[in-house]
């Protein structure tokens, strides 16, 4: 007999300690498997080598039914093979299939992400540095931009990880995978104008590029918050906020490059499935201005009426 929670805490000592996720990743790996176990009769919690596709299945369509979306459906069941898999690797378990991949994935419509164009980044990124806090907020914002980092990796930089003279910036992203972007001149130089600034402020014994005015490192929150600022004081009319000019930075190299392989390499991603998200979006725009620039675009309303009618005819 195997119990579920010793079995949990096992698991989860192995993604914080093995794979090395975040402390997110790791709490919601907690939350989707004990909402599952809770869900077992006693019988099968005191014993999750006697689970079956049939009880997996019956749990995810009742968070269907309960009203989760599609996309939280398919994290639970992600999150349970993933358990499940780590469970026939344990020695001695009975185990001898994954239950869970006999249970179907939902199907989810893939949402394109939202980007700025580029005016509109080059308005957000007008900002004076007039003042400390201006420069700091300057630097954060082009170099959110530059190099298309992620809302904690950008929080967690370390000046030993800028080099400034190659142009190159050395992330910890997701899976403490390390990867090295490029810089580019415009953050290179905001970065520059604000790194003593940055050293006479920091009050911790850690180099962050980014602190606080209190000179502690920036936070998350408070990133999502100057973001926020900038945007409402550069009279921008859309929501912006910092995972937004990551994906301006991908469509923007994606569109003037066409080398998906260099984009997914900036962005981190293991998955090019993910990368080619981008790709759609620029056909989308590529779509809008062939029918804003080709004069045989669009059919006027005249012969799609006429089309219609003679469709109709032939039936």
């Amino acid at each position: 007999m195997i119990q579920a929670k010793p079995c949990l805490e096992a698991y989860l000592s192995y993604l914080q300690d093995i794979r090395q996720l975040s402390v997110h990743s790791v709490a919601a790996a907690r939350r989707d498997i004990t909402q599952f176990i809770r869900s077992l009769p006693v019988s099968l919690s005191g014993d999750i080598s006697q689970v079956a596709g049939d009880d997996v299945r019956g749990f995810l369509r009742h968070q269907s039914a309960q009203g989760k979306a599609a996309k939280t459906v398919a994290r639970y069941r992600s999150s349970l093979v993933n358990f499940f898999d780590f469970l026939l690797q344990a020695p001695n378990c009975p185990l001898t299939s994954n239950p869970v991949t006999l249970v179907n994935a939902p199907k989810i419509g893939r949402k394109l992400p939202e980007v700025l164009d580029v005016d509109t980044v080059f308005k957000l990124l007008a900002i004076p540095e007039r003042t400390v806090l201006e420069r700091r907020d300057k630097a954060l914002l082009e170099l959110f931009y530059s190099s298309g980092l992620r809302l904690s990796e950008l929080s967690r930089l370390q000046w030993s990880d800028i080099n400034l003279a190659e142009g190159l910036v050395r992330l910890l992203g997701k899976g403490q995978k390390t990867r090295v972007v490029p810089v580019g001149q415009a953050a290179l130089t905001a970065l520059t104008n604000w790194r003593d600034e940055s050293y006479a402020l920091n009050q911790s014994s850690i180099d962050w590029v980014f602190v606080s005015n209190r000179g502690g490192q920036l936070k998350p929150r408070s990133i999502q918050a100057r973001v926020k600022h900038w945007a409402q004081h550069q009279g921008l009319w859309q929501r912006v906020y910092p995972h937004l000019l990551r994906h301006s930075f991908a469509s923007h190299v994606l569109e003037s490059s066409g080398d998906l392989r260099a984009v997914q390499d900036m962005l981190g991603h293991v998955d090019l499935s993910t990368t080619q998200i981008y790709t759609h979006l620029n056909f989308q725009h590529l779509a809008a201005v062939y029918d804003r620039a080709h004069p045989r675009a669009r059919r006027t309303d005249k012969a799609l009426s006429g089309m219609t009618k003679k469709d109709n005819g032939k039936h």
